[in-house]
């Protein structure tokens, strides 16, 4: 039986990453990061990535690739990441097991 994966990326989320690659002319990854700060503690940080570090854990779906550092990875191991569309605007969530709370623009958490 195979391990579960430390952290997921949606059909939805592979798919955005997919067209703003394309978009951009750079490969198709994803890196998540958290940072102290934002309006609960932690915040996530997302940003296209032109390489993959040796440390860096990497899961992929649909081509393209969702990096996490170590550390970061302690704080969001279980999570999915996800593109979610509303009227209030599009962006990528983390669905994160670990976070005590968030705040209302789901950017950023508390342990």
């Amino acid at each position: 039986m195979s391990e579960p994966l430390p952290i997921e990326i949606t059909p939805s989320a592979a798919a955005r990453v997919a067209a703003i690659a394309v978009r951009q002319g750079k490969p198709a990854i994803l890196r998540l990061a958290v940072e102290g700060g934002g309006c609960s503690g932690f915040q996530y940080r997302f940003g296209l990535a032109d390489n993959i570090e040796t440390e860096d854990i990497t899961v992929s779906r649909d081509g393209v690739q969702l990096v996490v550092d170590p550390v970061s990875l302690d704080l969001v191991r279980g999570s999915a990441v996800d593109f979610v569309e509303s009227l209030g605007g599009s962006a990528f969530r983390v669905t994160n097991p670990n976070a005590a709370s968030g705040c209302g623009c789901g950017s950023s958490f508390s342990i």
